[in-house]
């Protein structure tokens, strides 16, 4: 495991208010061997996936923003939640840390923890999806991807635009079938090629216009439905699906996007299959963030992501 740097968790200490006025960075702890299982929060620092797709780089400084963001935020949690550091790319050696970050994921899931994923460019979800495999290798895994751009990109090597069809690839090798739903998509920023490559694959998408809070009970079936044909699920949430006016701080900023509480329901309902198992978020670029306006909302949906495991499982 990496080391846990722990100063950033600092904030606010409202000590008139009682013990249960706690906020995260009180209870934040460092990921240590034998911990209780809980949420184990595992930074990606890497945008050498987003440098090789032509894009903005700059969302190797996302994990450390987004926890600074988090830390002062209310604490209503019934798992513990565990720093586990962050993997480091500062050599251009992303496959390295595709590896590193999958062998921390695997060991995080060997442990009954529940990683949480914070980036970094969107090439952390190769890493990611090999360390599920690695932990659970008999399990059909099931991907939801909330995004703007399918990311089934065909480029060698890979690249932040790459993940989902390595992961397409790596199935077809071992003759698993590829479980791939993408929530979000905009038309004007996928090419036909990539649409047919997704057509072929057997990808579920929904575009962006059809992502809405009042398409609740389409996007449950959708959601519930692909999760039945799975036993787990893998969340990826990349920052560049919200409009551009929320969350220009990323890589590619949106032109139409889908709202924050369009987003906010996809990752409820992904996690009322009680089969999600991974959470990633992903593409935050604090160089380009005014005001910590993207830091705040990339570490309200983390904070979202925790909670509803609490939430939810305290009803299963």
């Amino acid at each position: 495991m990496p080391e846990s740097d722990m100063s950033v968790w600092t904030g606010r200490v409202d000590t008139a208010d009682g013990p249960n006025a706690l906020r995260w960075h009180q209870l934040v702890k460092p990921l240590a061997p034998g911990a209780e299982p809980g949420i184990v929060l595992i930074g990606f620092a890497c945008d050498e996936g987003v440098r090789r797709n032509g894009g903005r780089v700059g969302a190797k400084d996302g994990p450390q923003a987004i926890r600074k963001a988090l830390a002062n935020l209310a604490w209503h949690q019934r798992f513990p939640v565990y720093d586990a550091g962050d993997v480091r790319c500062d050599d251009a050696d992303m496959e390295g840390a595709q590896s590193r970050l999958a062998e921390v994921v695997a060991e995080a899931i060997r442990a009954g923890h529940r990683p949480l994923i914070l980036g970094g460019g969107h090439e952390a979800a190769w890493g990611t999806f090999q360390g599920i495999v690695a932990a659970k290798p008999d399990a059909k895994v099931g991907v939801i991807n909330i995004d703007a751009h399918l990311d089934l990109r065909a480029d060698e090597p890979g690249n932040s635009g790459t993940p989902f069809n390595q992961m397409a690839k790596w199935c077809e090798q071992r003759g698993r079938v590829f479980r791939y739903q993408c929530l979000g998509v905009s038309f004007a920023a996928n090419t036909a090629a990539l649409f047919d490559r997704a057509t072929r694959l057997r990808v579920q998408w929904r575009c962006d216009m059809d992502v809405a809070p009042w398409q609740f009970k389409e996007l449950h079936q959708e959601i519930d439905s692909f999760a039945q044909s799975v036993d787990l699920l893998y969340l990826s949430v990349d920052l560049d699906v919200l409009p551009a006016g929320m969350m220009p701080a990323v890589s590619a900023p949106a032109g139409r996007g889908v709202s924050l509480d369009a987003v906010e329901l996809l990752i409820t309902l992904a996690h009322l299959t009680r089969k999600l198992l991974v959470v990633e978020i992903v593409e935050f670029s604090p160089s380009f963030d005014s005001g910590s306006q993207g830091a705040r909302t990339a570490a309200r949906l983390a904070w979202q992501a925790a909670t509803d495991w609490d939430r939810i499982e305290d009803r299963a």
